[in-house]
Formats: structure tokens, sequence, C-alpha cells
């Protein structure tokens, strides 16, 4: 005895306007990722119930001028907070900016945002913050136990690539002899 799998409601006007405050409401979002959020339930819709695309595109289309007028949503405010909280985070610059290109931001706000986040933490060098950050949080190089260092340098290099360092910074940190010397 297999469930059948629940067929969506027919998209309207005003249910894809509740769909799109539903989301803004539990989520920071870009104009491009809404409009992809948005876009997705109308090919649902014109999957089951043959709602028509360019009314579900001149729907998204208006609603989002809407939204963006009412400051609901807004590309700069958002870019500016999600890349605090990457850089928080341990992100590197490299990855942030391709990151909030997948969100469908222009590289004017992505540009902005980064200008926005060095004044914001008034540091000489944003990289080796960030690059610190991730070492601490995923306990790499001088914050690993001493004993288990050598054991995991090479690994500790991967995580720091990985995550968009360069092996000069990623060497300098996971080498340091102690917490106190990154420190400083």
């Amino acid at each position: 005895m297999s469930q059948d799998k629940k067929i969506p409601r027919p998209l309207t006007k005003e249910s894809l306007r509740h769909k799109a405050l539903r989301y803004i409401d539990r989520f920071a979002t870009s104009r491009e990722n809404l409009r992809n959020v948005l876009m997705r339930h109308v090919q649902t819709s014109n999957y089951y119930h043959e709602t028509s695309i360019q009314d579900g595109v001149d729907w998204i289309e208006d609603l989002l001028n809407k939204l963006e007028a009412a400051s609901f949503i807004n590309d700069a405010r958002y870019a500016e907070g999600r890349a605090g909280a990457l850089h928080r985070k341990g992100t590197s610059q490299r990855v942030i900016r391709m990151k909030l290109m997948e969100k469908g931001l222009s590289e004017d706000h992505i540009a902005q945002a980064l200008t926005a986040l060095k004044e914001e933490t008034q540091s000489e060098n944003l990289e080796r913050d960030a690059a610190l950050a991730l070492a601490k949080r995923r306990k790499l190089g001088p914050y690993r136990l001493p004993e288990k260092r050598e054991a995991y340098k090479e690994k500790d290099l991967a995580a720091m690539a990985r995550a968009g360092f360069s092996y000069d910074l990623a060497r300098d940190i996971i080498e340091a002899e102690s917490v106190e010397d990154l420190e400083r």
C-alpha cells in the first residue's frame, strides 16, 4: 500500500503573494533568489494544473516590485548581512563572493558588501581574520590538542584550502606554535 503524492492546489496571484510573504518572513533573501523560489511554485502549478507560465512570471515581477518598494526585500542590505555572517563563520572572501553571486546579487552589491565589511571590522586583513575564525571553530592547527597536531597537519591544510584560503595563509595558521602567536 503506497501513499500517493499530494497534488498541490492551483496557483493564483493571491496564493503566490502568500507564499512570498511566508518565505521572506522565514528567510532573508535577495530579489533573484525569491524569484527562483516563486518560479518553482509556478512550474509545479503548470505541471499539475496547466497554470500559464507567462501569467506566473507577470505575477512574480509585479509582486517583487511591490515587495522591493515596501523594503521587504533589499539586495544591498541582504548582501551586507550575508557577507558579515559568512565572514564571522570563517569564510574566505572568494567564497563569500561566490555565495552572493549564487543568490543572484549584482557585482555592485557584492563589492559594496565587501567594502562595508572592511569598514565594519576595521581590520587590516579580512582574509586572515576569517581564516582564524575557521581554525578556531573547526579546531584546526594550534586550536587542536598538541599531541594530535602533527598527525592532522595535512588534513587541516586541506580544510583551509577547501574553505578558499591561500596555501601560504593556511600554512601560517596551521603551523603557528600557539594560539597566542596567532593573536599577535
